[in-house]
């Protein structure tokens, strides 16, 4: 991620919000007392236990719409870095469930590297889940085509995963087309849909022939038309035109960012799209 002035208008609207969300927090819990007073003079009921939720898994409504596993929480089956034959020896790892990318000694370039899917994809629906940690950049990229001598990011476009309040408060990039949800450095945001660091969020990717949408947290961020004239000249006048590999594919791998920053992922999976969705 690159960049070199902040994105005001999304730093006031979190403002705004922050203020709005303590009146409702105030207001709920002079409604919680009344309720607790209620339910004093009420028969007595134990609130039922929530079961805690189960990461890494398939439902059986899920294995029916043809969904299926990139990541299962205990090993890094079918994956293997970026132009390597083979999984990286440091830099990832797994805990509690969790597939971990590591935060550097300061490279940007991050201990092990960027990841791949080992297996191809072309149309498809892609979910995961991910926590940033302060400061974290990282970001997924899709239709990935290993080139030799060229990074991830010149090759294929990126669901950009950012601690989006640290690098606007930096005030020394510009942010414009590089926060959580972006394709990156070609279509910004419409919405602002990141939880507060520290929180899991939840990312969507369609892409469909040459349809391509982002989703966070239920909310579309990004809809665009790949190789449209509107593509090819948002394509020419950013950091990518040098690169005429980028996002020329039909088909590739999915792929991870290390960018030497610690990033959790869990909850990948994927329904290969046929016919259309």
């Amino acid at each position: 991620m690159s960049a070199s002035r902040a994105d005001d208008g999304r730093h006031s609207w979190r403002s705004g919000r922050g203020a709005a969300l303590g009146l409702v927090f105030l207001a709920g819990c002079l409604g919680a007392q009344d309720r607790s007073e209620d339910a004093a003079v009420g028969p007595a009921a134990e609130a039922p236990a929530t079961p805690e939720a189960v990461h890494n898994t398939l439902t059986a409504e899920e294995v029916a719409a043809g969904w299926r596993l990139l990541f299962d929480g205990t090993s890094t089956t079918g994956w293997r870095g970026y132009n390597q034959p083979s999984f990286p020896d440091e830099g990832w790892a797994i805990q509690g469930g969790d597939l971990i990318v590591f935060a550097s000694d300061g490279s940007e370039e991050g201990l092990g590297g960027d990841i791949v899917t080992e297996e191809v994809f072309s149309d498809f629906e892609l979910v995961f889940d991910f926590r940033v940690s302060p400061v974290g950049n990282s970001g997924v990229f899709y239709r990935v085509q290993e080139h030799e001598g060229l990074d991830l990011w010149m090759v294929a476009p990126e669901f950009q995963v950012l601690d989006d309040t640290a690098y606007i408060d930096m005030g020394t990039m510009d942010m414009y087309k590089h926060l959580t949800g972006d394709n990156y450095d070609l279509h910004a945001s419409t919405v602002t849909a990141s939880n507060p660091i520290g929180e899991w969020n939840r990312a969507r990717i369609v892409v469909d022939g040459a349809h391509v949408e982002h989703w966070l947290n239920g909310r579309k961020t990004v809809e665009y038309e790949l190789w449209s004239p509107e593509w090819q000249a948002l394509v020419a006048s950013s950091k990518f035109a040098p690169h005429p590999e980028y996002a020329r594919s039909t088909e590739g791998r999915i792929g991870i960012q290390d960018h030497g920053h610690e990033i959790r992922y869990r909850n990948i999976k994927i329904r290969p799209l046929v016919g259309g969705r």
